[in-house]
């Protein structure tokens, strides 16, 4: 019964003078009191002492204090006072339906706007947990050949080992034969098998379109339940099971649409694939060869330099000894004889004994700067390294940079290009080492150029050429490189297409444009890696080199996703723009192809009548451009790339 206050009753406007008036009529003298002896209102002088009490269901809420008379005023008081209880019940009981009610519709709003069976599952269960007192509820979805069930939402838990099977235990017997139940004693059912961790049990079938789907099931340890709890329950489950009906066929829906999505972009990727890969044969024949050649130059080397850098140790030992032994003669025999001192002075002892040891130390510096360059070039060529090897990433950079070190020096058109370095402590990282090389000879011959190109124009030539390379760790995850020259820099729609196969801003002759669509293969496709540019006009340009510590672990994750996508860098606010999926199109081939005509007739304007050996030998002047020529006709002689023999 909902608690009233007397205070409250005296608190409307019609009581107080009802009092009044049968106070008066009756010509007697009262007191009304609370509970605790506060009065709440005194008419008259009080003689008597009578205590008559104002109760509600048995509980006593006040008192009226005065005579024999004053017991009318208190079953007055207790009747308002039962009313008011009464009306505040039908209140609450009217609220509690409105909740309900408002509960339903906001549940069915939810599953109706939702398509996930596993999001509409577990908030069935959430919302049942929060009505319904239970330790423990799930709901099951009937696979497709009615022999098992799935588990789609649950919690608390219903068995300690077994789960489940249609046909056999209470759950699987209710779905057989599709009723609900609502049973009390499960302990005590005779189809339990195994042991339930719940005393009572609601267990409701899935039922969308005269099928079965599944069950819902709902229980506890302490409790019972009623009908009422039975009646909720199947709400629920009415409503659950066309929501998780709609679902999916929404899945079965979308799952061909996915699928039908998926294959054309494995086919889109794949012809992408495939293009970038014609693009990459001039300069994997390129570097190939190029690797062997170097590794095969400093295998012979090494040999015969480690003989020599080997024995020079001996030969200053030797010579040290000899030169000793003299400046012992030379003590005992201060004069020598006529003979001997005639050849003295023929060959300049004196000086041989200053200049041996300089000369041999020269010899050892020179020898010692050898096999440094052999270890670079090997370092460069790593040509029988094609699986994945942990290395030292700065050890590629010093063998790149020795690779170029002619180019670096001074000349004629310009100073000395300064490398500032700037190396971070890195681990070793698993990467293709022989085609990361490649990138850096790519990204530093590439800035070179530009600086070479910088000194023609005084407005934006800088005073000292410089090219920075800094490498730190990025979260323990992935390393960076960054290289950065203070050349000329490029323009942004210019940034947006160095990815793209032979595009580029150099002459005829001085590039193919394949270099940065090949590193942009090795560091994204390869090594899952990003690659960004920031530059500007007068700016310079920087790359952005960042690969994982162990790229195996990526590769290993990416296979575990359902995407094969490669990965795409974040947003950046420090200026540097993503590098895109570079694409060949055939617009693409054909402007190349007439710009190359193009420079090839401006530097022999008699090209139209040349004869075929004429443009031949042109071209044999050209090697890069007879390789890109070969490359474009390629292309336009196989309209269909899927069946092209690479």
């Amino acid at each position: 019964m909902a608690a009233v206050s007397l205070r409250k009753i005296f608190n409307k406007k019609e009581l107080p003078s009802l009092v009044d008036n049968l106070v008066y009529q009756l010509n007697m003298a009262i007191d009304v009191e609370l509970v605790d002896g506060t009065k709440l209102i005194s008419i008259g002088e009080q003689t008597a002492k009578t205590r008559y009490p104002i109760e509600v269901s048995g509980e006593i809420i006040g008192w009226v204090v005065g005579g024999e008379q004053a017991t009318l005023l208190a079953t007055l008081l207790s009747f308002l006072a039962k009313q008011e209880t009464e009306k505040k019940e039908l209140a609450i009981e009217l609220l509690e339906r409105y909740q309900e009610i408002d509960l339903f519709e906001d549940i069915l709003t939810k599953l109706t706007t939702s398509l996930d069976r596993r999001q509409i599952a577990q908030l069935v269960l959430q919302e049942l947990s929060q009505l319904i007192e239970s330790s423990a509820g799930m709901i099951l979805l009937l696979s497709p050949d009615a022999t098992a069930f799935e588990i789609i939402a649950e919690f608390g838990v219903f068995f300690n080992h077994t789960q489940p099977e249609p046909g056999k235990g209470i759950i699987g017997n209710i779905v057989q034969f599709n009723r609900a139940e609502l049973i009390n004693d499960v302990q005590a059912d005779p189809r339990l098998e195994g042991q339930e961790n719940v005393s009572a049990l609601i267990c409701v079938p899935l039922r969308a379109k005269e099928r079965v789907l599944g069950a819902i099931a709902i229980g506890t340890k302490t409790d019972s339940y009623k009908a009422e709890h039975l009646k909720l329950v199947s709400i629920f489950a009415s409503q659950t099971a066309i929501a998780i009906d709609k679902a999916m066929l929404y899945e079965q829906s979308t799952q061909a649409a996915v699928q039908a999505k998926a294959q054309t972009q494995r086919l889109q990727q794949a012809l992408n694939e495939l293009q970038l890969a014609q693009t990459q044969l001039i300069q994997s024949e390129k570097m190939s060869s190029l690797g062997q050649l170097i590794a095969g130059v400093a295998h012979e080397i090494n040999n015969p330099v480690n003989f020599i850098y080997g024995n020079l140790r001996y030969v200053v030992e030797y010579a040290q000894d000899l030169l000793h032994l003299l400046e012992k003669y030379q003590k005992f025999l201060p004069v020598a004889p006529p003979e001997l001192e005639s050849e003295l002075e023929n060959i300049d002892l004196e000086f041989i004994m200053q200049d041996l040891p300089k000369l041999l130390d020269s010899m050892k510096l020179g020898t010692s700067r050898i096999v440094e360059i052999v270890q670079s070039l090997k370092n460069f060529s790593r040509h029988d390294e094609a699986e994945m090897k942990a290395v030292n990433i700065h050890d590629g950079i010093d063998g790149t940079l020795m690779i170029l070190h002619h180019r670096l020096k001074v000349d004629v058109r310009r100073p000395k290009i300064e490398i500032v370095k700037d190396y971070g402590k890195l681990p070793l990282i698993e990467c293709y080492p022989g085609q990361l090389n490649q990138v850096f000879m790519n990204v530093l011959a590439n800035a070179i150029d530009a600086l070479e190109e910088g000194m023609g124009n005084e407005e934006i030539s800088p005073p000292t050429p410089q090219i920075s390379i800094r490498t730190e760790i990025l979260d323990n995850q992935f390393v960076v490189i960054r290289i950065a020259d203070n050349g000329p820099g490029m323009k942004e729609d210019v940034i947006r297409r160095i990815y793209d196969p032979f595009f580029t801003t150099k002459e005829i002759g001085k590039g193919t444009g394949l270099g940065m669509a090949i590193s942009y293969q090795i560091i994204v496709s390869r090594h899952q890696g990003f690659l960004k540019c920031r530059s500007g006009l007068g700016e310079g340009t920087e790359f952005w080199i960042q690969i994982p510590v162990n790229c195996v672990l990526v590769d290993a994750a990416q296979e575990q996703n359902s995407t094969s996508a490669l990965p795409t860098s974040p947003a950046d606010a420090d200026g540097f723009i993503s590098s895109t999926t570079p694409m060949l199109k055939p617009t693409d081939l054909l402007i190349r192809h007439n710009q190359l005509i193009q420079r090839l007739s401006e530097q022999s304007p008699n090209l139209g009548a040349a004869s075929p050996e004429q443009i031949y030998q042109m071209f044999q002047r050209n090697p890069i451009s007879l390789k890109l020529y070969a490359t474009l006709l390629s292309w336009f002689s196989c309209p269909n790339p899927n069946h092209t023999d690479h």
